[in-house]
C-alpha cells in the first residue's frame, strides 16, 4: 500500500497559489516550491514550458491568459506574486 499523498500537506502552509488577474500587474515572479517528481507528466511539460527547471527556480513571465491557465494547471508547485514595476 502506497504513501497517502494528503499526510503532511494539509494547512495554511500548503494552499495554493493564488494567481493575480492582468489588471492588478502585468508581470508575475514566479518561484517552483515543489518538486515536479511523482506528478503527472502533463504537469512536467507544463513546469518546463514555463521555465522552471528545477526546484526553487525563479522566473519572471508576463501575465497573459495563456500563462496563467499554465500556472492554474500547477498552482500546488508554485509560489506567484506580482512583480512591482519602478
Amino acid at each position: 500500500m502506497g504513501r497517502n499523498p494528503v499526510v503532511g500537506r494539509q494547512g495554511p502552509a500548503f494552499h495554493a497559489a493564488v494567481i493575480p488577474a492582468e489588471s492588478e500587474a502585468s508581470r508575475l515572479r514566479v518561484k517552483q516550491i515543489r518538486s515536479g517528481i511523482g506528478h503527472s507528466a502533463t504537469m512536467n511539460r507544463t513546469l518546463k514550458a514555463i521555465g522552471l527547471r528545477h526546484h526553487q527556480a525563479t522566473i519572471e513571465v508576463a501575465n497573459n491568459a495563456s500563462m496563467r491557465g499554465m500556472l492554474t494547471k500547477v498552482r500546488h508547485l508554485i509560489d506567484v506574486s506580482p512583480v512591482e514595476e519602478s
